[in-house]
């Protein structure tokens, strides 16, 4: 699920302060530890190739960001896929990879736990 900024809805709108809220936005329900992430991540990247050997060869962890420039596109275990772009907020449920179609700043909050698991096993794979 992802929502532009301009779609996501004002709930303050007064002098100098603007504050937009779209609530819904996942669950963390379950999960303990959050942790912020900053990737950067060059066109062409596609970390489907790491995620194998994982439970249905995917990331396990949702992710919860914000896409500051590029583009990505996330598919998820269904099929379906999106594409996610620069100023769109975002959340990934477990179940998902990623592919980049432009040089890209992402910004993630991630249950610390969860996604530690599934970086130590990208790191494996490409140890090795």
């Amino acid at each position: 699920m992802h929502i532009a900024k301009q779609d996501i809805p004002v709930r303050i709108n007064a002098p100098g302060a603007i504050a937009r809220q779209k609530t819904g936005f996942g669950s963390a329900d379950g999960y303990g530890t959050i942790s912020g992430e900053y990737f950067s991540l060059a066109a062409g990247t596609d970390i489907a190739p790491l995620l194998q050997g994982l439970e249905n060869d995917l990331c396990q962890a949702p992710h919860w960001g914000y896409v500051l420039q590029g583009a990505l596109t996330v598919t998820y275990a269904d099929g379906s896929s999106e594409e996610i772009h620069g100023g769109d907020l975002f959340y990934w449920p477990p179940d998902h990879t990623v592919r980049v179609g432009q040089d890209a700043d992402v910004i993630l909050f991630s249950p610390q736990h969860e996604h530690s698991k599934v970086i130590d096993h990208m790191l494996g794979k490409m140890a090795g």
